[in-house]
């Protein structure tokens, strides 16, 4: 059942599945601030210190909160955790509803000009020499839509895959260390600024899907890991 312009609950959204993580508070889909971590990999650290600025700068209180949007994953274990764990805590502390939404579709959100770049990739490192990746094509006008899932692939696959008379533009933190990985005609790198998750737009996210009612269930709510053992050379993630 989508909800009325007039619906504004206030929300926290979470972003812990890589290396920079950020936090932020929003009225329904108005972002009222984030603040990224300053440090690499000091979530559970900062999470706690970010949601408690933010709700004392715009003057509200936790028990306020009315829902929790999370990036679900591909990510890092410990990351993932964090924010599953917050999410469950306030769903049982204040009966907050939870979002959770696809890590790679995060960093593709990223683009606002689906006009300039035709085609996209989101590059993560899933190690031993695979990534998690998937890949989108602009409408032209509003922004991207999927043309495949997500899935756990080697470089070579990937490039494979994608071939096309299209060029596709690559962004995300699979790049940082095994960008010449993906060195061919064709393949365009983005500007690194447009690489990494951010909570601001897990919230933008979230909330199209808050509209929709698609709420996570938060005894089943489960991370997707990097990577799991015994993953064959591509799988498509379910």
């Amino acid at each position: 059942m989508k909800k009325n312009k007039d619906f504004q609950p206030l929300i926290a959204a979470v972003e812990t599945s890589g290396r920079y993580g950020s936090a932020a508070l929003a009225a329904g889909e108005r972002l009222l601030g984030e603040i990224r971590f300053p440090e690499v990999m000091r979530h559970s650290a900062e999470l706690f210190t970010a949601i408690d600025k933010l709700l004392k700068q715009f003057g509200k209180q936790a028990n306020e909160i009315e829902q929790v949007h999370i990036s679900i994953g591909p990510g890092s274990f410990t990351g993932l955790r964090i924010a599953a764990a917050f999410a469950k805590t306030m769903n049982f502390a204040n009966q907050c509803r939870i979002i959770a939404v696809d890590t790679l579709d995060v960093i593709a959100a990223n683009l606002s000009s689906p006009e300039k770049y035709k085609r996209i990739g989101t590059i993560l490192d899933a190690k031993r020499g695979l990534f998690f990746a998937a890949a989108y094509e602009s409408d032209g006008e509003t922004g991207y839509k999927k043309i495949f899932d997500d899935c756990l692939i080697t470089a070579e696959d990937f490039l494979e895959k994608c071939k096309n008379s299209e060029p596709i533009s690559l962004l995300g933190e699979g790049l940082v260390y095994y960008r010449d990985s993906f060195k061919t005609h064709g393949v365009n790198f983005l500007d690194e600024k447009y690489w990494w998750p951010t909570a601001a737009k897990v919230h933008q996210l979230g909330w199209q899907k808050a509209l929709q009612d698609h709420f996570a269930d938060p005894i089943a709510l489960e991370p997707i890991y990097l990577r799991q053992p015994d993953f064959g050379k591509s799988r498509l993630l379910i």
